[in-house]
C-alpha cells in the first residue's frame, strides 16, 4: 500500500470515528440516531437524528481545529446535503412537511465537538 493510499485510509477511519463521535454526542442530548451514512440520489447525509417530531441532518468534519473544519464545507456540498435531505424526506409519514434543521459538526484532532446549528445556503 503506498502513502496516498495509507492517508486515505487513515482519512477515512478518522470521518468514521467522528462521526461515531458526533452520533454519540445526539444520543446523549436525547435525539436518537436514524440513520447513517444515509444515500440518495443527490448525495449522502453523514447522520439523520430524531428531534421530537422533527428531524436533523448533519454534516459532519473532522480537521485540525473547528474552525479549519467549518471552512470545509462548501456550497456545492451543502446544495447535495439540502437534496439528500429532500429526498429523506419522501421516506418520512409527514413528507415534506417535516420539521428539519440542518446542522454542521466540527470535530477537532482533540476529539472536541462543535455544532453549527440550522446551516442555511451560503450566499
Amino acid at each position: 500500500m503506498n502513502s496516498k493510499q495509507n492517508r486515505g485510509r487513515t482519512a477515512y477511519h478518522a470521518g468514521v470515528a467522528a462521526e461515531d463521535s458526533v452520533a454519540q454526542h445526539y444520543m446523549r442530548s436525547g435525539l436518537p440516531v436514524l440513520a447513517r451514512r444515509w444515500r440518495g440520489l443527490s448525495g449522502e447525509i453523514d447522520l439523520v437524528v430524531q428531534d421530537g417530531d422533527g428531524l436533523v441532518f448533519i454534516e459532519v468534519k473532522k480537521s485540525r481545529s473547528h474552525a479549519q473544519a467549518a471552512t470545509m464545507l462548501s456550497q456545492r456540498q451543502l446544495q447535495r446535503i439540502y437534496g439528500a435531505g429532500t429526498e429523506f424526506l419522501d421516506t418520512q409519514p409527514k413528507g415534506q412537511l417535516t420539521d428539519i434543521r440542518f446542522d454542521l459538526a466540527c470535530v477537532d484532532s482533540t476529539g472536541a465537538i462543535s455544532i453549527i446549528e440550522n446551516l442555511s445556503m451560503m450566499a
